[in-house]
Protein backbone atom coordinates (compact mmCIF):
# COMPACT_ATOMS: atom_id res chain seq x y z
CA UNK A 1 0.00 0.00 0.00
CA UNK A 2 1.60 3.18 -0.73
CA UNK A 3 1.66 6.30 1.18
CA UNK A 4 -1.16 8.04 -0.96
CA UNK A 5 -3.83 4.84 -0.41
CA UNK A 6 -2.97 4.98 3.03
CA UNK A 7 -4.11 8.42 2.98
CA UNK A 8 -6.88 8.32 1.87
CA UNK A 9 -8.24 5.62 3.83
CA UNK A 10 -7.17 7.61 6.89
CA UNK A 11 -9.49 10.32 5.66
CA UNK A 12 -12.35 8.31 4.73
CA UNK A 13 -12.23 6.65 8.22
CA UNK A 14 -11.94 10.01 9.73
CA UNK A 15 -15.02 11.26 7.79
CA UNK A 16 -16.97 7.95 8.81
CA UNK A 17 -15.97 8.07 12.71
CA UNK A 18 -17.19 11.78 12.67
CA UNK A 19 -20.58 11.44 10.60
CA UNK A 20 -21.50 8.37 13.10
CA UNK A 21 -20.64 10.63 16.12
CA UNK A 22 -22.60 13.20 14.69
CA UNK A 23 -25.55 10.82 14.06
CA UNK A 24 -25.61 9.15 17.43
CA UNK A 25 -25.46 12.39 19.05
CA UNK A 26 -28.33 13.67 17.16
CA UNK A 27 -26.33 16.11 15.26
CA UNK A 28 -27.07 14.85 12.20
CA UNK A 29 -30.65 13.11 11.09
CA UNK A 30 -29.67 9.10 10.18
CA UNK A 31 -31.88 9.48 6.92
CA UNK A 32 -32.08 12.07 4.29
CA UNK A 33 -35.20 12.73 2.07
CA UNK A 34 -34.56 12.12 -1.26
CA UNK A 35 -34.68 15.72 -2.00
CA UNK A 36 -31.74 16.82 0.49
CA UNK A 37 -30.09 14.02 -1.43
CA UNK A 38 -30.55 15.37 -4.58
CA UNK A 39 -29.62 18.99 -3.24
CA UNK A 40 -26.07 17.11 -1.82
CA UNK A 41 -25.42 15.17 -4.15
CA UNK A 42 -26.69 15.80 -8.05
CA UNK A 43 -30.46 14.58 -8.90
CA UNK A 44 -28.71 12.29 -11.39
CA UNK A 45 -26.42 10.63 -9.17
CA UNK A 46 -28.71 9.50 -6.97
CA UNK A 47 -31.21 8.55 -9.30
CA UNK A 48 -28.39 6.56 -10.87
CA UNK A 49 -26.99 5.01 -7.45
CA UNK A 50 -31.49 3.95 -7.15
CA UNK A 51 -31.49 2.35 -10.52
CA UNK A 52 -28.33 0.35 -10.06
CA UNK A 53 -29.60 -0.68 -6.34
CA UNK A 54 -26.64 0.81 -4.76
CA UNK A 55 -28.88 2.79 -2.62
CA UNK A 56 -32.78 1.91 -1.55
CA UNK A 57 -35.18 4.89 -0.63
CA UNK A 58 -37.24 3.37 2.27
CA UNK A 59 -40.58 4.72 3.47
CA UNK A 60 -40.95 5.55 7.11
CA UNK A 61 -44.10 4.77 9.26
CA UNK A 62 -46.74 7.78 8.96
CA UNK A 63 -48.72 8.75 6.56
CA UNK A 64 -45.75 11.09 4.71
CA UNK A 65 -45.49 9.97 1.31
CA UNK A 66 -41.72 11.26 1.29
CA UNK A 67 -38.70 8.81 1.16
CA UNK A 68 -35.79 8.48 2.64
CA UNK A 69 -32.45 6.78 2.05
CA UNK A 70 -29.86 6.09 5.05
CA UNK A 71 -27.16 9.10 5.07
CA UNK A 72 -24.03 6.42 5.43
CA UNK A 73 -24.96 4.37 3.20
CA UNK A 74 -25.52 7.15 0.44
CA UNK A 75 -21.95 9.17 1.47
CA UNK A 76 -20.11 5.81 1.08
CA UNK A 77 -21.96 4.88 -2.30
CA UNK A 78 -20.93 8.94 -2.97
CA UNK A 79 -17.24 8.53 -1.77
CA UNK A 80 -16.82 4.95 -3.67
CA UNK A 81 -18.84 6.25 -7.34
CA UNK A 82 -16.77 6.65 -10.20
CA UNK A 83 -17.31 6.08 -13.71
CA UNK A 84 -17.39 2.31 -14.21
CA UNK A 85 -20.49 2.32 -12.26
CA UNK A 86 -22.33 4.76 -15.01
CA UNK A 87 -24.30 2.72 -17.51
CA UNK A 88 -23.73 3.11 -21.47
CA UNK A 89 -26.38 5.50 -22.72
CA UNK A 90 -27.86 2.24 -24.91
CA UNK A 91 -28.80 0.42 -21.73
CA UNK A 92 -30.68 3.67 -19.25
Amino acid sequence: MTLKEFSFLLKDAVIDGTNKALIESGQLPDTLTKAQAFRLFGRSNVERWISEGLVNPIKQSGNSSKKFIDRLKLESVARASNRTTYLPVSER
